[in-house]
Order: C-alpha cells, then structure tokens, then sequence
C-alpha cells in the first residue's frame, strides 16, 4: 500500500487541481468512527466524510446489503426499467417523512442533483422563474447550485450564472450577541416582504430555498418564528418553499429531518448525503400536488436511484431505526455543546457555540469579536488535531468556523477523546505567545 505522501504526489501529478483538498490527509480503511490512513494510523472521525457516515464507516449490515445486490442487478435505468428497489426506497421515505396528505418520491446521485430538481420542479409546478436563496448558503457545485451556494470561492471563474436567482440574508442568530430570536426573525420577514416590492415580484418568485441550519455556512440555525413566518408568506404567495436536508437529514439533528423541530413542512426538500451509508444516491421529496405538476421526461438520469445504491439506502435507514440514532444524535450533540460551552467560558477567542443535535459547531474571532474571523487560528486549531489523532474540518464564509459531523454511532470514550484532543490544541493555541510557530 503507496504510503500517504507517495498517494498525494500521486493525485497532484493526475487528478484536477479544481478537485479541492483540505489536508494531505489519506485513508485507506474505516470502521465506525475510525479512519485508518495510508500509513497505518488512526484517526477519530469528526468530520463522517461531510456529514455522509452518519450509520458508520463500513457498517456490516450495510456491507452486507451492496454485495448482495451487486450480485443480482447492478443497473438498468429506471427510464428503461421498473424495479422494485427503487419503488421499494420510495416507499420508504414518503413514510418516514410525509410532506402533507400526500407524499412522492424521486432518486438521483447525488446533493447538488436533488437541489436541481428541486427548483425544476417548483417552477414547473409555479409557471415561474424566480428563486429566492440565502447568504451563506451551500447548495452545490454545478451551475445552477453554485448559483444558488453563496460563497464566492467554490466559483470563482465559473459565469455567467443561472439568470433569476435573488439572494436574501440569512436570519443569523448569535448566542452571545443579546438580540433575542424573535428580533432576527421579524426583520427579516419584512426584508423578504420588502424584496416584493423592489426587487422581484411575489407572483414572480417560484420557490424560496434555506438550509433549516447552514453547512457549509457555519451551522447557524434559523429561527424558529422566522421557519414559521416562511411558511405563511409562500403559502399567502402560492411560492414552493424548498428546505435543502442534504447534509441535515437522515438523524443528523436528532429528528429524520431537521424541518420537524420547527413543526413546519416544506413544499419539496433535497436529500443526500447519510441516506446511502456512503453509496451516492439522493432524493427529492415533495408534495404529492405539487409533485405531479410535472412534465414526464424532465427529471431524472441515467444512474438515478441505481439498484446497488437503493439497496445501501434501506439497510443505512433500518440500521439508523434499530440503533435508534435519532436518541444517540441528541446526547451526541449534548455532549458536543457541553464541551464547547465550556471552553467559550475560558477561551476569550470563542464568538459563538451553535447547531442542533449532533451538527454543531464553535466559532473563532480576534478576541472574541465576529467582525474579526480568527481564520489563522482555525487553520492552526485544525492541524493540531490532525498531528494528534483527530480528523476535524472548517465552515463558515469567513473560514473561522470549526463544526463536528462524526458518524452518530461514535462511542462515547471515541467522542470523548476526540473532544480531548481538540480542547488540548484550543488551549495550547491561544495561550501561545502571537510569534510562537512550533
């Protein structure tokens, strides 16, 4: 087996430098929270290949369902073909999250897929063109989700982007800033009824797409009553509103999807990431009335809902139901805040503690002040725990945001461990002198 530095040089002398890295970091074997890389060292995983393992790395029952599939069908198109895997994943999700009286389904490959067909659908199912987003926002990497993705970094040089697309700010909310939820969120309801009438049209406007919490955004999490204001203005409008689960779903926040904190369903809503145990596979779900407003033909792809990703998404969803990962995600994350709350409390440099259930993250400013990303620190923070055994990634548009995805089955002495290694490398950090390097 290539040893890790030989893998990297490897990748720089053949894959595309558009492909980013985060670390020289390799793996080769994972099991549970547990990556081994090319070396033979392990590493605790607090970052579940962004948000994917939430059942685990390598889970056996999972394992178990894709070689037995591979065995039997491994693709024919559902354009060409009906089989009953497909229908059968369906079938599932519109149980596990209905959308109204009515519940359908679709399958796709992948997060930035299931967005597309999201705003496909809404603006069959409208006659509109307009679509609503939110600074901050993470939607993906093709053209019309990076139209959508408010970072400029993931494309630069990338234009012209989709036409009628309108982006709003996002109702943050910090903890420590002492303006209450409620504030944040009846501003921005007036923004968004103000954006009516001098930047597009309600009448215009097909869909309104928001992250319930931001992820690549920096976990903030939007207000419940700003959630619940959404609601009524799309429905007074007749605008499709879109909640994106890709990297929320699937018990990440404690509930199969986070729209259940907020008692409020959405109109559709994309789905990747976790469902597949690590197979590539999506979802779109929707309003079986709006759903249906759809021209045949239009939606869909060759490998969509492909037979041996079908099967890795329904043995990922009993694993999650039989392990109960929904309970294990709310102690995780109490866990997670707990530790966070409490080096804040030490740690002048901590501006925020944020996120819902097991999706959370701290965030860092110089001293303590968010107009001042301490992003240098981050970086430091991060490489720190990499030498030490711990595999943690940024978020955040201004790069100064550390968040936890670990794959909710992580044991607690794993977990704990791993808080361990990232408290030593904050302290250490911010009590080192400002010219110290080593």
């Amino acid at each position: 087996m290539a040893l890790s530095n030989d893998l990297i040089a490897r990748r720089e002398r053949v894959v595309c430098p558009g492909v980013g890295r985060l670390s020289n970091m390799t793996a080769a074997s994972a099991s549970g929270a547990i990556i081994v890389d090319a070396d033979g060292r392990e590493f605790i995983d607090f970052v579940g290949g962004i948000g994917v393992m939430n059942v685990g790395h390598c889970d056996p029952v999972v394992v178990d369902a894709i070689r037995e599939q591979a065995g039997k069908l491994l693709h024919s198109s559902i354009h060409v073909s009906t089989y009953e895997l497909y229908i059968e994943l369906c079938e599932k999700l519109v149980e596990l999250l209905p959308h109204g009286e009515q519940t359908k389904a679709m399958l796709v490959n992948s997060g930035a897929e299931a967005v597309e067909n999201s705003i496909k659908i809404a603006r069959q199912a409208t006659g509109r063109d307009a679509v609503i987003c939110f600074t901050g926002g993470f939607h993906g990497r093709t053209l019309l989700a990076s139209t959508l993705t408010s970072k400029i970094t993931y494309k630069v040089g990338c234009g012209p982007f989709v036409p009628e697309v309108y982006r709003l700010p996002y109702p943050i909310v910090r903890t420590r800033s002492g303006v209450r939820e409620g504030q944040v969120a009846a501003c921005e309801l007036d923004r968004l009824r103000a954006t009516f009438l001098d930047t597009v049209a309600a009448n215009n406007v097909a869909a309104i797409i928001l992250e319930l919490v931001q992820g690549e955004g920096g976990f903030n999490v939007a207000p419940k009553a700003y959630v619940q204001g959404l609601r009524e203005i799309c429905d007074e409008h007749g605008i499709v509103l879109i909640f994106d689960e890709v990297q929320t779903g699937f018990a990440r926040t404690g509930r199969w999807g986070a729209f259940e904190h907020y008692g409020v369903t959405p109109d559709l809503s994309p789905w990747a990431k976790s469902m597949g145990g690590g197979l590539p596979i999506s979802c779109v779900i929707g309003k079986a009335e709006v759903m249906d407003k759809v021209t045949p033909g239009t939606l869909g792809g060759t490998y969509g809902g492909n037979p041996v990703a079908c099967a890795a998404a329904l043995a990922t969803i009993r694993r999650m139901e039989e392990l109960d990962l929904n309970a294990r995600a709310e102690r995780i994350g109490t866990v997670i805040r707990d530790r966070f709350e409490s080096i804040a409390l030490r740690v002048p440099e901590v501006s925020d503690v944020r996120g819902l259930g097991a999706m959370m993250a701290i965030e860092f400013s110089e001293p303590g002040d968010p107009t001042r990303p301490a992003k240098a620190l981050v970086t430091q923070i991060i490489d720190r725990c990499r030498d030490n055994g711990l595999l943690i990634i940024p978020a955040g548009v201004l790069g100064n945001v550390i968040r936890v995805l670990s794959p909710i089955v992580i044991t607690d002495e794993e977990l704990d461990r791993g808080l361990d290694i990232f408290e030593d490398a904050v302290t250490t950090l911010v009590s080192r002198p400002a010219n110290t390097t080593a």
